[in-house]
């Protein structure tokens, strides 16, 4: 049964009936997903207060796999005013950064029209600060050790960590990243071992093989795309690069002139994904008439997003993912304004193009890497020769369940399956995990853009905040429901 069931055993696995214990809840990955979960929870008075043991082995919570750098070129991608911890304070982070002379010394922050756009590590910082007096006062554990197995031991959770330390908890969350990109087959196959083949971009120190004058291959054109050339900008590197995609698109940047949210998508929803872009393009239409751009009404879909995705039937959600969501990203998630300039400046310089295709073939000889591309709108392949070749292709999101040992275990065991989406984990609308032999498991939670196939849209800080008070207070539910009293904990 999946029912929550609190047992009087000790974190550490020590025999019951050593006296009245909390609840335990175990989050699984300290980034922004996890430490906003534990922050809410910590602060939603439960009583009794659940231990909350969060596993991430870096040093900080909060940071993750996007806030987690030192390269000065990655830059929060929406200004500063717009991201909080707090769903009631959204300028939170703003005040905070004024408070501590956060960007101090960083004079390309501020930009002409007031917006501040800081280094993506001060967000980081900003989070891990958020949470440092909870992990002092002790309402929030900090167990940094990656998890190996979570295993489900009669109404309880078994989590062992990579270190061999067992704990005992009575709700789990998986608050974990994405898995990183992948790089076509043959790529990798032919690459793998040659110096200048990233294929994970996001690691520490990724691009340091990197030459001044090498000639640079790119694949993909996203957002992390624009941040490995701007960060080989901010290297001087002068080589010429090559940024390739199925569908040549580039990340868009900011309005130049802030705007509110424009139209109404959700008064009369669209049933399919045919009629929801005709609404968008429609509103896009009424705003240029108005004088205003396209952000407006793309601010308005992200906002109105999780509504629009519930009325939407699934085959037509996968439509849209199939279809329409690489159109989406490169509007919905746009580039800072720092990223944008550089990439600008390549390309006015000659440096940079951007080309529609994908890659045939490569070879080495020698040091060099030979590619045949082949060009979307190109009769015959291309032929180019790069020094260094970067995978900047976005998550492996078919590849989540392999990711991480836990998730493969959780899988095998039936309790975890990919949403029908290809998003993410399959949940119920409480966040719960659906698999495929166990169904729904009340005490197996999803936090954060894992669950985005269910929710739909699930990337932004405030959605990615909205998201983590909804489990939080999923979570106080339990636990209030399941609450043993005294009589029951000294049995």
């Amino acid at each position: 049964m999946n029912q929550l069931i609190v047992n009087p055993m000790t974190v550490s696995g020590a025999a019951a009936g050593e006296g009245l214990q909390q609840p335990v809840v175990a989050i699984i990955g300290g980034g922004v997903s996890g430490a906003a979960t534990a922050f809410h929870l910590a602060l939603s008075n439960q009583s009794p207060a659940p231990q909350i043991i969060v596993f991430e082995p870096r040093t900080c919570l909060g940071k993750g796999l996007a806030y987690d750098t030192t390269e000065p070129a990655h830059r929060i991608n929406v200004p500063a005013a717009r991201m909080s911890l707090l769903t009631d304070e959204p300028d939170h982070f703003l005040r905070w950064i004024t408070a501590h002379s956060a960007t101090a010394g960083d004079d390309e922050a501020l930009r002409p029209d007031g917006a501040l756009f800081p280094r993506r590590s001060v967000f980081g910082d900003y989070v891990n600060a958020m949470l440092q007096p909870l992990v002092a006062a002790g309402s929030v554990q900090h167990r940094r050790s990656a998890v190996a197995h979570v295993l489900r031991d009669g109404p309880r959770w078994s989590i062992i960590g990579d270190d061999g330390a067992q704990t005992w908890a009575d709700i789990v969350v998986i608050a974990t990243s994405h898995p990183p990109p992948v790089a076509p087959g043959q790529l990798q196959a032919v690459l793998k071992d040659h110096p200048r083949f990233v294929a994970d971009p996001t690691k520490a120190g990724a691009l340091a093989a990197i030459r001044p004058s090498d000639r640079v291959l790119v694949v993909g054109n996203g957002l992390t795309s624009a941040d490995v050339i701007a960060a080989l900008a901010l290297k001087g590197h002068q080589g010429p690069i090559t940024a390739i995609s199925r569908r040549g698109l580039r990340s868009r940047g900011h309005a130049p002139v802030a705007q509110d949210p424009a139209g109404d998508f959700v008064t009369e929803p669209a049933f399919t994904a045919r009629a929801l872009l005709k609404n968008i393009r429609t509103a896009i239409r009424q705003a240029g008439a108005d004088g205003r751009t396209w952000h407006g009404v793309i601010d308005q879909v992200r906002a109105q997003g999780q509504a629009l995705w519930q009325v939407l039937p699934l085959v037509e959600r996968q439509r849209i993912v199939r279809h329409l969501r690489p159109f989406w990203d490169v509007h919905r998630f746009r580039v800072a304004p720092q990223v944008e300039a550089a990439l600008d400046a390549a390309i006015a310089e000659g440096r940079l193009e951007i080309l529609a295709g994908s890659v045939a073939a490569s070879r080495i000889e020698a040091d060099a890497i030979h590619c045949t591309l082949r060009l979307r709108r190109g009769p015959t392949p291309v032929e180019k020769t790069y020094d260094a070749v970067v995978v900047t292709t976005g998550p492996g999101h078919g590849g989540i369940l392999g990711s991480q040992p836990f998730l493969a275990e959780l899988s095998h065991n039936g309790y975890l399956e990919l949403d029908p989406t290809g998003l993410g984990l399959f949940c119920t609308r409480n966040s719960e995990a659906i698999g495929p032999v166990v169904g729904v498991t009340p005490s197996l939670l999803i936090a954060g853009p894992l669950a985005r196939g269910t929710f739909g849209e699930l990337m932004g800080l405030p959605q990615v905040t909205d998201h983590a008070v909804l489990v939080a207070a999923r979570i106080a539910e339990c636990l209030q429901a399941h609450t043993p009293t005294t009589a029951q904990n000294q049995l």
